[in-house]
């Protein structure tokens, strides 16, 4: 084991003095946390030893083209290469509230002809129904014209170490395209893989050659530690193993993300999958305490913040006035997600706000989302809601010069810094 996964089994083995927050579950018995303690050290040394802490090979996963700086990678990786006869894969999980039109945009495909085949086409009809948590896989060449599109039914069923995968398989026919079911079987692998934050956690993601849907995983498992919109700071880093799919030899899709270790500031938050016997699973950290916070950080997935909480002159009535709460800039559309569990309070409109709703937590806790494009369907007064339950969508109602959603964190109704 090198120096890195020493220093990470120590930092693991030390135990806090420390109280459970109260918005937290109890940490469960000190047998499961030594078992998710000797499984996360497991994943991550395991994979060393393997020889599988390289990066996902770029040239079957590509990452967005930008110019930075990265660290160099540790002695054990392999070195990368990168044919240009290779298509560029990209791939992202379906969201609830998602439209064809936005999960096409997320793959950088722009193609108005495709998504009329897919709305149209008899044979690509399942994808038009956008399960929540399904993988959409496009794979482009150098000129970014369109090779395959491959929407992952189900993960299938595994044996002996391969998965049966069901797919559907879209790709060009002469002036239009061509859709067909199709089953692969695929292997199963650990790979480990190390960033650094320069600019934002995709652009980390994107230099250690990690997929995105490994990254929308990463950012959820810590949603109730870490506001990946607001709270990043350069250097920051982390490390994170999860599963990949290949077929002959080829990346085939990545599946969970197994154990993470990500350094915020100075703080260091731990993640291991554990799924007991017959039971559900779920992510721990290394006390055995739940990652399900009561609270998640944010309404909104990865969106640019356009004010942070504090003074600011208003848009529209250009004077100086106390901002309450945290405006997250968003393409209109966008689905806002409830960050508790709670009861509908108010869902309608108000002077200012536009289209709002106010949901009533645990105790004297409250959270308000504004300037809604549309409020969800089912969304009333007395609702009750589950946390990451869709609210509505962003929009630019009430008092706003552009689509963004305005959130409060509200304490006895008085707003504070979220």
């Amino acid at each position: 084991m090198n120096r890195g996964l020493h220093d990470i089994a120590n930092r693991f083995k030390r135990k806090t003095a420390a109280s459970p927050s109260p918005v937290e579950p109890k940490p469960r018995s000190g047998i499961v946390s030594r078992t998710l303690l000797v499984t996360a050290i497991g994943l991550f040394a395991g994979a060393a030893a393997l020889g599988m802490v390289q990066h996902p090979d770029r040239s079957d996963i590509p990452s967005a083209r930008i110019i930075q700086s990265v660290l160099p990678l540790t002695a054990e990786q392999v070195e990368v290469s990168t044919p240009s006869a290779a298509p560029y894969i990209s791939e992202t999980r379906i969201r609830a509230g998602d439209t064809l039109a936005a999960v096409l945009q997320r793959l950088e495909l722009d193609a108005p002809e495709l998504q009329t085949f897919l709305t149209h086409d008899a044979s690509a009809r399942s994808i038009y129904k956008l399960y929540p948590g399904r993988s959409v896989q496009a794979a482009t060449d150098e000129d970014g014209n369109l090779i395959w599109l491959r929407y992952i039914h189900t993960p299938g069923n595994e044996t002996d170490g391969q998965v049966v995968t069901r797919m559907l398989h879209v790709a060009p026919a002469g002036n239009s395209y061509k859709a067909e079911e199709i089953t692969e079987s695929t292997d199963r692998q650990t790979r480990v893989a190390v960033g650094t934050i320069r600019s934002s956690l995709f652009g980390a993601t994107d230099a250690a050659g990690i997929p995105d849907s490994v990254t929308l995983q990463m950012a959820d498992i810590l949603s109730a530690k870490i506001d990946f919109l607001r709270d990043l700071r350069q250097g920051d880093q982390f490390r994170v193993v999860y599963e990949v799919r290949s077929h002959d030899g080829r990346y085939a899709g990545a599946g969970r993300v197994l154990a993470l270790e990500f350094i915020n500031g100075e703080k260091t938050h731990s993640a291991v999958w554990f799924s007991p016997d017959g039971k559900t699973g779920s992510y721990y950290d290394f006390e055995g305490t739940s990652l399900r916070g009561a609270f998640l950080r944010t309404a909104l997935k990865f969106s640019r913040i356009s004010s942070t909480f504090g003074m600011r002159m208003h848009p529209i009535h250009k004077t100086w006035t106390g901002h309450k709460g945290v405006d997250y800039a968003a393409p209109s559309g966008t689905p806002i997600h409830s960050t508790a569990d709670g009861t509908v309070e108010f869902s309608g409109w108000q002077n200012g706000y536009g289209n709002v709703v106010i949901v009533k937590h645990h105790g004297k806790y409250s959270t308000l989302y504004a300037h809604q494009s549309r409020i969800a369907e089912g969304i009333t007064k007395g609702s009750k809601i589950s946390q990451g339950q869709l609210l509505g969508y962003v929009g630019a109602t009430g008092w706003a010069t552009g689509p963004h959603l305005h959130y409060e964190f509200r304490v006895d109704n008085q707003p504070i810094d979220p």
